[in-house]
């Protein structure tokens, strides 16, 4: 796809069909133009291209100009990976201090003594380091890598003290955002940041948490920042109506403010028993871990939000709402995190809590509004039946569409795990994999949950099990071309794959790694 087509398309970011540079690639919905890929896996398994330890985090990588950008996290706690042994992890954390400018390095001998002398308690997995080094460290790091060689160009870093409550890793969760000159990050406790992409000299900060009233979240902030028009639209959840925030991308300075209790207040809560209406107390969360998703409908630009609360429908330009929709499952313990998929005049969005599911809603010509086509709540009712199941409830991955149908991984958790296709217009399952497996048993083959790049007439698929597959655009039936275990990758890989130049670039919690997908170089 050339820049005149990413024009007509209404992108804001052009560049070569052959990067990806922000979450979910150059059209935002997980689908490349690029061709000439192969069909099926070697025998002997893939090669990587490179394979590179990283730090800690759930973000996937960008990539423009012949560049990854990677944002992770280096910590005073070391991830313990199969096949680490002391002289591994020293000289893993020694390339850390290198990148970092620190003077300090780690010994073997002062590892084995820090891990006999340590009386604190240690998260499952993870090993203290000696104070000398753990000093340097504890920082969200925005990595600037060669995209053929995973060699650092350049790094930036600066301190965080983000725990996740629920013992997940502390790692960022957004993907980098990258354009022609500037990179743009935004990490677990709500650092966004701007900085010089050929440099990584950092052109402004805001510390969103500080700036606005933000109600901390469930598992740090994880919505990825779009751009648009020269506006970075944010989900930064402030109290009582900075839901959503759009900064100006060169200065970082406050554009407009819009969602939250002039959104929700006194809304019906679809779904709910009863449907009871929202009675604002101005405790309440707001952001979600979808990121924003744009488009042209009916003429005009409209940015999709899905907060923690439901659907939003802003003009990007003034955060102007045009309607929305409550769309929250009733256990408190909750988030919506797949992004909305908009095709034409309709809107998909899905949530695995609760059983709520999915739905579909056509948008009035106006904007005022919108008509359901259909939905799991819409299902039930319509069968008497409370306890049907859903046709899919995705969690954190965002469905692939292809001439009419979703291709997604369902499931709120391992065992509910499946692979479905099912049409966007009816919601009918089309049909199923099953994909359930059990994290604290026996090594799995499954893919368990995962996400997904469209090319080339298949889909990539990188399951949470580290299970790389290649799948046929099939509607009739589960169709494999080839599956690998990747060596490095272990459970969790939640991290989108992304794809440039034909090279596929996978990351766990530990773990960058990068195959050649091209059939012929």
């Amino acid at each position: 796809m050339n820049k005149l087509c990413l024009l007509l398309l209404g992108l804001s970011l052009p560049a070569a069909a052959t990067d990806w540079p922000h979450f979910l690639g150059p059209t935002a919905d997980g689908v490349s133009t690029e061709t000439g890929l192969i069909d099926a896996f070697p025998k002997s398994g893939l090669k990587p291209l490179f394979s590179k330890r990283i730090g800690t985090g759930y973000a996937a990588p960008s990539i423009r100009d012949g560049k990854a950008v990677v944002f992770h996290r280096a910590s005073k706690l070391y991830k313990v990976e199969e096949g680490d042994n002391f002289e591994t992890v020293v000289k893993y954390v020694n390339a850390e201090l290198a990148a970092l400018m620190a003077k300090e390095r780690l010994t073997v001998e002062d590892l084995q003594k820090s891990l006999k002398d340590t009386t604190r308690r240690v998260p499952r997995g993870y090993i203290p380091l000696p104070e000398a080094v753990a000093k340097h460290l504890d920082v969200e790091v925005i990595d600037c890598l060669d995209a053929k060689t995973g060699n650092l160009i350049w790094r930036h870093a600066y301190p965080t003290g983000y725990e996740d409550p629920y013992g997940y890793n502390n790692g960022p969760r957004c993907a980098p955002l990258i354009t022609k000159d500037r990179i743009y990050t935004y990490g677990a406790e709500g650092v966004l940041i701007c900085l010089d992409f050929a440099t990584g000299k950092q052109l402004w900060r805001r510390d969103t948490h500080k700036d606005f009233t933000v109600i901390p979240n469930f598992f740090g902030v994880g919505s990825t920042p779009v751009l648009e028009d020269g506006l970075l639209l944010t989900m930064v959840g402030g109290q009582p109506n900075s839901g959503m925030v759009a900064f100006d991308a060169k200065t970082g300075k406050t554009v407009w403010t819009s969602t939250g209790k002039q959104t929700w207040d006194g809304v019906a809560k679809i779904g709910w028993p009863g449907e009871p209406r929202m009675i604002w107390r101005g405790q309440e969360k707001m952001a979600s871990y979808a990121s924003p998703v744009l488009a042209t409908v009916h003429g005009k630009r409209v940015a999709f939000c899905l907060m923690r609360q439901g659907l939003v429908a802003l003009d990007p330009k003034t955060g102007k709402e045009y309607f929305k929709r409550w769309f929250r499952a009733r256990v408190n313990e909750s988030v919506n995190a797949s992004n909305p998929v908009v095709i034409g005049d309709q809107v998909f969005c899905s949530t695995a809590y609760s059983g709520d599911g999915s739905f579909v809603l056509k948008i009035k010509k106006n904007l005022s509004g919108y008509t359901e086509v259909w939905s799991d709540h819409q299902r039930r009712v319509q069968a008497d039946n409370p306890r049907l199941d859903e046709v899919l409830g995705l969690h954190w991955m965002t469905p692939i569409i292809h001439e009419g149908n979703l291709y997604a991984f369902s499931g709120r958790n391992e065992p509910d795990a499946s692979f479905r296709c099912v049409e966007f217009a009816t919601g009918k399952l089309l049909w199923n994999q099953d994909e359930a497996w059990q994290k604290y048993g026996p090594p799995s083959n499954k893919y368990g949950r995962g996400s997904f790049i469209q090319a080339d007439g298949k889909l990539i698929v990188l399951g949470e099990t580290g299970k790389l597959g290649l799948f046929a655009l099939n509607a009739k039936k589960p169709e494999e071309l080839g599956a690998y275990q990747v060596p490095q990758l272990r459970y969790p890989c939640w991290a989108t794959p992304a794809m440039a130049d034909k090279r596929v670039y996978l990351r766990s919690e530990a773990y960058l790694v990068c195959y050649d997908f091209a059939k012929e170089r």
